[in-house]
């Protein structure tokens, strides 16, 4: 008598990554609508996604306002897997990296992911300037504001109203 075996499935953890999306070249809108539809084919699921925010460039000025929203995904992928696939959208939608804080078409960060600390040549978490910016806190705190900061003890909410960048952040 043919007996059935039951396969079992390997268990992967899904991590938990926030990331900051940004474009200030060219039709904004529509290039943060297509960076997200390649994340939710390439990254993981989309469980939250922020309000579009405008904001003038951070660091250097002398460039067109970017566009900016937050997402909460839920991925397979480990920090280092996941960095190297959102490059990979950033090459396939066209950007370039020419200057540093230069205008960018699309620009996809992870901000936090889990409560990982990570420091290496290519991906650090939680992002370094994570404290520093208002046009990813706001929209971060939207979605998540008791996401954990790991190195400051801190919610998303608490890094928000400590915040000293004055930069003007508003919903688009």
């Amino acid at each position: 008598m043919f007996q059935q075996k039951t396969m079992i499935q390997p268990q992967y953890k899904k991590h938990t990554a926030y990331l900051s999306i940004g474009s200030n070249l060219g039709e904004r809108q529509e290039h943060l609508a297509n960076a997200i539809k390649q994340i939710e084919a390439n990254c993981g699921n989309i469980i939250k996604a922020s309000a579009i925010y405008e904001t003038a460039a951070w660091g250097n000025n002398e460039q067109p306002n970017f566009l900016n929203q937050c997402l909460v995904v839920k991925t397979d992928l480990s920090a280092k897997k996941l960095i190297k696939q959102l490059l990979h959208i950033e090459r396939l939608m066209g950007r370039e990296r020419k200057e540093k804080m230069g205008p960018r078409l699309i620009d996809l960060d992870i901000i936090l992911m889990d409560e990982e600390v990570v420091f290496s040549e290519f991906l650090t978490l939680p992002h370094p300037h994570l404290q520093d910016r208002k046009f990813v806190l706001l929209p971060l705190a939207e979605i998540a504001p008791k996401a954990f900061h790991p190195i400051f003890n801190k919610t998303v909410e608490q890094l928000l109203i400590e915040c000293s960048d004055v930069l003007d952040v508003k919903k688009f």
